[in-house]
């Protein structure tokens, strides 16, 4: 377990060396930043989805909540960009602890519950009457601390936090217990685990990943919308992400969003009706010849994935 474990960071180190070094070769920090940034989703799902099974649609609404609590934060009580990002971490806990009683359901129910919340959140920030706090649809604007330097290194950290996290509990007890609940609630709880309780930690510990992940964005990009931070898209990208490279595991969400972001970077920017229609086929391709993803494949070619 401990070789697995140290195997799992060594290959997060890599990746973290990786982004420091690409910059230097590679002169399209927005790119690089766009990668990072669903990487970090990615393994943020991947927490609760692949350790537990639910699939959160409106995963998105903590990323919103993150880079809107973050900004409301520097905006109003004019703190440091560093403090703001992790209220903004802090502000989708919040806000997944408001949500806990979606976790009640389950498969499909949940999934759309939660889409609807998270539209629900988007229809308050966007709401005209709360314009001295939220900007209303107008946008806030955060030109005053822009620094994309800072913003591309916070983003990293984030990232590399959120493998870490994957990577400890894809090797420990609580790890295991998750995805005991996982295969079979009622069994696990009558071996001693607490289901409410480890389901509603994964819950919050994925949302602070996307809440942290939405606050490092809105640094970067000084200036956002609603319509960016809360877009369905951004919850679709991520799912595909994972489903792509494989659940439960650290390298998984890696290989997706490398793979697939890459592929839209090059080819949806500029033909985005074909490559809507790549990405629902290979949903469907997913769904029914590899639901496991790029990882199981390569775990039966008995490579290890961490």
């Amino acid at each position: 377990m401990r070789r697995k474990y140290l195997s799992s960071v060594a290959v997060i180190l890599v990746i973290a060396a990786l982004f420091v070094f690409l910059p230097r070769v590679y002169n399209n920090q927005s790119f690089l930043f766009n990668m990072m940034l669903y990487l970090a989703l990615a393994e943020g799902l991947n927490i609760i989805y692949g350790f537990t099974g639910y699939l959160p649609f409106g995963y998105v609404g903590f990323f919103g909540a993150g880079a809107y609590g973050s900004a409301i934060a520097i905006t109003l009580l004019h703190i440091s960009p560093y403090a703001g990002v992790l209220i903004g971490g802090v502000a989708a806990v919040v806000t997944g602890i408001i949500l806990i009683p979606l976790l009640r359901l389950s498969g499909a129910y949940f999934a759309i519950a939660n889409l609807a919340a998270s539209q629900a959140l988007y229809l308050v920030v966007a709401n005209p009457s709360l314009q001295n706090i939220t900007q209303g649809p107008y946008g806030i604007d955060l030109s005053s601390i822009y620094n994309a330097n800072a913003g591309y290194y916070t983003m990293l950290v984030v990232l590399v936090f959120a493998m870490l996290l994957v990577a400890y509990m894809k090797n420990s007890d609580f790890g295991l217990s998750l995805l005991a609940i996982k295969e079979d609630q009622v069994t696990a709880s009558l071996a001693g685990v607490n289901v409410v309780r480890a389901r509603s930690i994964a819950w919050m510990l994925s949302a602070f990943v996307a809440g942290l992940a939405g606050a490092a964005f809105g640094w970067f990009t000084a200036v956002f919308y609603p319509g960016t931070v809360f877009s369905l898209d951004v919850s679709v990208f991520t799912i595909v992400f994972v489903l792509f490279g494989g659940i439960g595991t650290v390298a998984g969400p890696l290989i997706g969003a490398l793979i697939l972001y890459s592929m839209y970077n090059f080819i949806g920017i500029s033909t985005p009706q074909y490559f809507q229609l790549f990405y629902g086929l290979l949903i469907v391709v997913l769904v029914l010849f590899l639901p496991d993803g790029i990882a199981s494949l390569l775990q039966k070619g008995k490579i290890y994935v961490p």
